[in-house]
């Protein structure tokens, strides 16, 4: 049969259903709180690569050199584009969808999941659990199998697989269809220590479906219990920014910021506590081995969603390692630096390698420690390498803690600010057993200091005029939220699209629209979740030919006498509509998100012509005018002139660009240095065009910023408030300033009004 329903199947049936689908079998027979489902059996799969003739064209497309990255890529692209093109034989589909069904009268939202035949391996933690699908109904049902289907030939499980010495025509994959437990709270369990083998129960807990915290996007809350006397020994409350869960309108699985209240609110209740032991303890008893499980509740209730057994426990572990990356014993040192969940037990020391995009592998040598916000696939070799690592986000079953226990490395994650705080060069020590991270190389056997006080945010002056703060890439976005600034006044989205080293009309021929789209979502969000609900001004586009041309792909860049006077911001958007259409999508997906903290600002308009074709774009992608907050930015002597008409069409903000205003004002190209000490954005010519734009745009009602460089100044600080600036947003050294300098201008603009 191409279907099994799970109470049809168990351990036996390995071959035939994939390690997931045998475990839920397994604990649906031992009348453990299972939710039903059925399994598209890897048979099926089988069949389905034989009839349509594609079995020796997808295995040739996926015998490449495992460390050519680029044929791994193409690989992965070509198998999936074979599998997701070619139609199911005759019959299958109508058994598919005929069972499906039968789960909750037809009209049951599912999990689709994949369950390969190999997955649970020794080491198989670099192979991956391959694709997951939730909130799946009829119409997408079949397309999410066959996309499981196709997860077995990601770069990942490819790059595995030849590692391994495994052979691709000889796995296979099942699938699991289970319906979707509306998780309030989820997570996963040990039923024992996954390093040590000791016997403590560790639960890790979020908001929302599991999603997050499989992946490692989310660092839960994490609980210690002692199996031998059921005592909670050790509870961390996480900081849970974001959460997983179903859309109402549209039943799509989204991410979106935790509410403020329960940001650091414990997750489990102690009857929730000692309910998911209980059960920890029933599944380990059935399978007589310690186990991992996935876990879900939903209005009381707790559900089973997966387990399968530990396989990172050491025979006669009792004892952390200790190594600085050569195998000699650790020197002491000691400065404790900041610390996170001790995810892979062990001592290392070495210099730190903060990597913040994959070109920067290479720099990671042999007994080197890792400092990245989360790992990936693509960074394995360079982990491999590596003595220890530390994440910034992440638990217990993020793919760095996952893989520095196959490895046998040291692994500290959920830090929250290690990537921030760490430096290239700088030497640590970290232990994965405490959790911490220390100057300098230490001795095993030294005791702990006690840990200095994390710096605490500084109070913000009160003041009338908000101050905020500019965001270049999305990685500084902790350091800027910690100003304790108003908000982004300008988070620029370019950077976001040259750090992939190609044009966007390249990196979409490469990678897709989706992609494309995707890599400008994951930016704005990671800078949104860190200042959510506080506003973040996101400008689109506006790199000049010049940089365009340095990036792959761009050749056929334009080549101009002064790309600052030529084709880019707005006039460019506008020019390549559907380039500029795949920006907007991303807000508009950031806005279904639940980011209704991001704005939208347009750079280099010059008139209100400008204003009313992009006004028209963002409503054709699906954007609201009316319930969005969009704006534009004052840069030309035109836009100046001629915001009274682009405040007619509905802008709620215009935002000042000091550079460009002056250099068009002035007639001074900021990048000549033949004329650069005539560069003066105090200069009376443009005060006066921001005087006026600002006496304007109160007329209208729309809020006037200033992002440029000029913001951080003093003499520009004392101008914008007097004149009656909405905002001023500085450069993220310069906040704390810029914040006083506002108040002192505020008292005394009161004091002089009571004289």
């Amino acid at each position: 049969m191409a279907v099994l329903w799970l109470d049809e199947i168990g351990a036996d049936d390995l071959e035939s259903v994939g390690g997931k689908a045998a475990s839920l079998g397994e604990l649906t027979a031992a009348g453990l709180p299972v939710p039903p489902g059925f399994v598209v059996t890897a048979g099926t799969y089988r069949r389905f690569i034989e009839e349509t003739g594609i079995d020796e064209e997808l295995f040739e497309a996926v015998d490449v050199d495992a460390e050519d990255s680029k044929a791994l890529a193409e690989a992965e692209s070509r198998a999936k584009e074979l599998i997701l093109e070619t139609d199911l034989p005759e019959g299958l589909r109508e058994e598919m969808l005929g069972t499906y069904a039968e789960i909750g009268d037809g009209e049951a939202f599912v999990a689709v999941r994949s369950s390969a035949t190999a997955e649970d391996l020794p080491d198989a933690s670099f192979a991956g659990q391959q694709e997951t699908f939730l909130n799946v109904t009829a119409d997408d049902l079949v397309d999410r199998i066959k996309r499981c289907w196709a997860s077995l030939f990601t770069q990942r499980a490819t790059y595995y697989r030849q590692e391994q010495g495994f052979a691709h025509d000889k796995v296979d994959i099942a699938v699991v269809v289970q319906q979707m437990v509306a998780a309030e709270k989820s997570g996963v369990m040990f039923t024992s220590h996954p390093s040590t083998g000791e016997p403590k129960i560790i639960i890790e807990a979020a908001w929302g479906l599991g999603e997050g915290v499989v992946s490692g996007s989310v660092t839960p809350d994490n609980y210690v219990i002692d199996r031998t006397t059921g005592e909670v020994t050790d509870v961390e409350v996480a900081d849970k920014k974001t959460m997983y869960d179903k859309d109402a309108e549209t039943g799509e699985t989204g991410e979106r910021p935790v509410p403020e209240e329960k940001r650091t609110e414990q997750v489990l209740s102690e009857a929730e506590i000692d309910r998911l032991c209980e059960l920890g303890e029933e599944v380990e008893d059935h399978y007589d081995t310690p186990q991992d499980v996935e876990w879900a509740i939903f209005e009381g209730e707790v559900y089973m969603l997966q387990s399968r057994p530990i396989t990172t426990i050491s025979e006669g572990e009792g004892s952390a390692a200790t190594a600085d990356g050569s195998g000699t014993a650790v020197e002491e040192g000691g400065e404790a630096l900041l610390s996170g969940l001790g995810a892979s037990p062990g001592i290392a020391s070495g210099a730190v390698r903060t990597v913040d995009k994959l070109d920067q592998l290479d720099k990671v040598g042999e007994g080197d420690i890792i400092v990245t916000e989360m790992t990936t696939p693509d960074m394995v070799p360079a982990m491999k390498r590596a003595a220890g690592i530390i994440t910034d986000e992440g638990g217990m079953t993020s793919h760095a803690a996952i893989v520095a226990r196959e490895l046998g490395a040291p692994a500290v994650v959920g830090t929250g600010t290690g990537s921030e705080v760490l430096e290239d060069d700088q030497v640590v020590t970290i232990d994965g057993d405490k959790g911490t991270i220390r100057e300098g190389r230490q001795a095993e056997e030294e005791t702990e200091p006690v840990e200095e006080a994390k710096p605490k945010t500084p109070v913000k002056p009160m003041t009338a005029t908000e101050v905020k703060v500019n965001v270049s890439i999305p990685e500084a976005a902790e350091r800027a939220a910690a100003t304790g600034a108003d908000g982004v006044g300008l988070l620029r989205i370019e950077h976001m699209i040259l750090s992939t080293n190609k044009t966007p009309t390249r990196y979409i021929e490469d990678h897709g629209e989706r992609a494309y789209i995707e890599e400008i979502i994951d930016g704005v969000r990671t800078v949104a979740d860190e200042f959510y609900p506080r506003p973040v001004r996101t400008r689109t586009l506006d790199s000049p030919t010049d940089e365009f041309r340095q990036l792959e792909g761009g050749d056929d860049e334009p080549v101009e006498h002064n790309p600052m006077l030529g084709y880019r911001g707005i006039r460019r958007s506008l020019d390549t509509p559907g380039v500029f259409k795949h920006e907007l999508e991303a807000f508009r997906q950031l806005f279904e998100m639940g980011y209704d903290n991001v704005e939208i600002m347009f750079p280099l308009v010059n008139d209100a012509e400008d204003v009313m074709r992009a006004k028209a774009l963002m409503e054709e992608v699906g954007i609201d005018p009316q319930k969005r907050r969009w704006g534009v930015m004052i840069e030309t002597p035109a836009a100046a002139l001629g915001v009274e008409e682009m405040a007619q069409q509905g802008i709620d903000f215009a935002s000042f660009g000091t550079n460009d205003l002056t250099q068009y004002t002035l007639a001074v190209d900021r990048n000549n240095e033949n004329v650069a000490d005539r560069f003066d954005e105090l200069h009376p010519s443009v005060l006066e065009l921001i005087s006026q734009t600002i006496e304007t745009c109160r007329e209208y009602g729309v809020d006037t910023s200033i992002c440029g460089q000029a913001g951080s100044k003093p003499r520009m600080v004392r101008h914008l408030v007097n004149e009656g600036a909405t905002s001023i947003s500085a450069n993220i050294d310069a906040v704390r300033d810029v914040q006083h300098e506002v108040k002192r201008i505020e008292q005394k603009l009161i004091l002089d009004s009571v004289r």
